[in-house]
C-alpha cells in the first residue's frame, strides 16, 4: 500500500499511483495497465505525495476482498482526489459510488483502455515533436473485446512488459472469465464466461519472459483445466509450428523451454492425467494447485462443483503417475446445510488424500451468490470452530510430510537474503522447493555454507534438508548448477 500523502507532486511530468489487490490474475491485469501507462509516457508515482492521480485494481470476490478495496479507494481519494477504480468490483460501480461518490471514473476488470482513456483525460500529456511520434495506445485489451486484425488477432490481449513479480518468476494467464456456476462464487458475473488465449500467444511470452531471465512460471486461468474449450482448441504459429489450445499441448511446449513450469487452478477433468504424466518425466514441475473445495458429495453438488465424489480415486491415480507430485488445494467448511457429519466427511478425506499443501476459509455470504438463498446456514462460531479444527488436521499432516523431506538434497529457488548484522553478506537465504509457490506455500531457510556470497536471487541451487516444522525447510546449499534454459537469454553472448 502506498503511503498517506504530505501534498501531491509537483514534477512536470504527469505521475499515477497505483494500487493492484486481488488474486494473480489480477496481477497480471495491472501489469498491462502499468505496460501501457509506462508505454504512453506517464510514470509510476512510489507514494501518494508523488502521485497526480491513483488507479485502484480491486477485488470484489468476497466480502472482506470487498471491504478492503473501498477502503483503498477512500485512502486514495483522501491523499489525491483523482481516483480511477477498476477490476472486480468495478463490475459493481454502484457499490463504490454508495461509499465513494467522487471517484473519477469506474471501469470493470480487464478494461486498460477504458483505464487509459480515464487517465489520458484526467491527466493529459501535451505532445511535442518527440512525443507525438510515440502510437498511440493500442485498442481491444479486454480479452472479450472486438480486435483490429493490426494489433492482436484472435480476441487475444497483449501480453505485459511491466512485471510486479521479482525477474524470477512470473505468472502467465492463459484465460479470462469462467463457465463454471458455482454456488458461493460470482467470478463469472464479474469477469464473464471463459476467453482463452491462443497458444502461440501464450508460448510467444514465455519465451520472452524466460529471454529475460525468469526462471518460474505460473500458469493461471479461472479453471486452467479448460484452458481452449472455448475456441475449440484452434491451433496457432509459434516459431514454425501449428499449436493447439489445450492445456497438454501447452504443457508440453512450455516444458520445452527448460524453465520451472507451475499450474494453479487446475480442475480434476480426465485429461489432467497427461498433463501428471508430463509431470512425471520430469517436464513440468510435478505440482497441481487443485480448488477441491470440499469431500462430502451432497455439499459438492450444493456447491455445484464438477467431479464431486471421485476425488480421492483421482488423486490416488496421480499419485501413481507421479509419486513426488506435491498437491495444493482450498476447502471451504461451514457451507449452507454442511452438518456435522459431513464436515467429519471432510476431515476423514483429508487424512486419507494426505495433501501436501492445504488452506481453509470459513464460509462467508457473497452478495449475488446463489448460496445466500440455501437454507441451514452454520452458526458463525461453529464455522469457526470447524476450521479450527480442519487446520489442526492438515497442520499435522504437512508437518509429517514435511519430515520425510529431512536428509534429501533438493532443488531451490533463491527468493530473498536472510542475513543477520553479523553474517557475512549472502550467508543466509530464503527459497522454495518446486513443491511450493510463492506466497501461498511453505520455504525453505538456508544457510549458503561454502557459497556464501556467491549466490543470487533467483539463483536455483541444490540443498540438503536438515530440519523441518509445520510449513516450512532448513537446509544448506551443497551445489550450485549452472541454469541453462533451452531459450537464449537476452545480454548474455557467446564467446568469440
Amino acid at each position: 500500500m502506498m503511503e498517506r500523502p504530505a501534498g501531491t507532486g509537483t514534477a512536470d511530468v504527469k505521475k499515477v499511483g497505483f494500487i493492484s489487490l486481488g488474486c494473480p490474475k489480477a496481477l497480471v491485469d495491472s501489469e498491462r495497465i502499468l505496460t501501457q501507462l509506462r508505454f504512453e509516457g506517464y510514470e509510476v508515482a512510489p507514494s501518494y505525495e508523488d502521485a497526480h492521480a491513483v488507479i485502484v485494481n480491486t477485488c470484489g470476490f468476497i466480502t472482506p476482498a470487498v471491504e478492503e478495496s473501498l477502503t483503498a479507494i477512500g485512502e486514495a481519494l483522501d491523499a489525491t482526489g483523482k481516483v480511477i477504480v477498476t477490476g472486480c468490483l468495478g463490475e459493481r460501480p454502484e457499490k463504490i459510488l454508495e461509499r465513494h461518490p467522487k471517484v473519477a471514473a469506474i471501469t470493470g476488470s480487464e478494461a486498460v483502455d477504458d483505464v487509459m482513456m480515464h487517465v489520458r483525460e484526467l491527466l493529459p500529456i501535451e505532445t511535442d515533436a518527440f512525443t507525438g511520434l510515440l502510437p498511440v495506445a493500442a485498442p481491444g485489451m479486454r480479452a472479450d473485446a472486438e480486435q483490429p486484425e493490426t494489433t492482436s488477432r484472435h480476441g487475444d490481449v497483449l501480453a505485459p512488459s511491466v512485471k510486479l513479480t521479482p525477474r524470477h518468476y512470473a505468472y502467465v494467464k492463459i484465460a479470462e472469465g469462467c463457465n463454471h456456476t458455482c454456488a458461493f462464487c460470482i467470478i463469472p458475473k464479474l469477469r464473464g464466461r471463459q476467453v482463452s488465449r491462443d497458444a502461440g500467444s501464450v508460448l510467444y511470452e514465455s519465451f520472452r519472459l524466460i529471454a529475460g531471465g525468469t526462471k518460474e512460471l505460473m500458469i493461471i486461468s479461472q479453471d486452467t483445466s479448460a484452458y481452449g474449450v472455448d475456441i475449440r482448441y484452434r491451433e496457432s504459429e509459434f516459431q514454425g509450428e501449428q499449436v493447439r489450445a489445450h492445456l497438454t499441448d501447452l504443457a508440453v511446449k512450455l516444458g520445452e523451454m527448460g524453465a520451472w513450469v507451475r499450474m494453479h487452478y487446475v480442475y480434476p477433468y480426465p485429461h489432467v492425467e497427461k498433463l501428471v504424466e508430463l509431470m512425471g518425466q520430469g517436464k513440468i514441475l510435478p505440482y497441481l494447485d487443485v480448488p477441491l473445495q470440499h469431500a462430502s458429495p451432497r455439499i459438492l453438488k450444493l456447491m455445484r462443483r464438477p467431479g464431486a465424489g471421485r476425488q480421492l480415486d483421482t488423486i490416488r491415480r496421480w499419485r501413481e503417475l507421479c509419486p513426488e507430485l506435491v498437491i495444493r488445494s482450498t476447502f471451504i467448511v461451514g457451507f449452507p446445510g454442511e452438518t456435522e457429519e459431513e464436515f467429519q466427511e471432510l476431515l476423514t478425506f483429508l487424512e486419507e488424500a494426505r495433501l501436501d499443501r492445504v488452506g481453509a476459509f470459513a464460509y462467508s455470504d457473497v452478495d449475488e451468490a446463489d448460496a445466500r438463498a440455501l437454507p441451514g446456514h452454520v452458526p458463525e462460531e461453529v464455522k469457526q470452530g470447524r476450521l479450527s479444527r480442519f487446520m489442526e488436521v492438515a497442520q499435522r499432516i504437512s508437518t509429517e510430510k514435511l519430515a520425510e523431506k529431512v536428509g534429501r538434497v533438493m532443488d531451490v529457488i533463491i527468493d530473498e537474503f536472510n542475513d543477520d548484522e553479523d553474517d557475512q553478506p549472502g550467508t543466509r537465504l530464503i527459497g522454495r522447493t518446486k513443491g511450493d509457490a510463492p506466497g501461498i506455500d511453505g520455504q525453505v531457510y538456508l544457510y549458503a555454507g561454502d557459497f556464501a556470497g556467491q549466490i543470487k536471487i533467483g539463483d536455483i541451487v541444490r540443498a540438503r534438508i536438515e530440519d523441518s516444522d509445520e510449513y516450512d525447510l532448513f537446509g544448506e546449499v551443497v551445489e550450485k548448477p549452472e541454469w541453462r534454459p533451452n531459450v537464449p537469454q537476452l545480454g548474455h553472448f557467446g564467446k568469440h
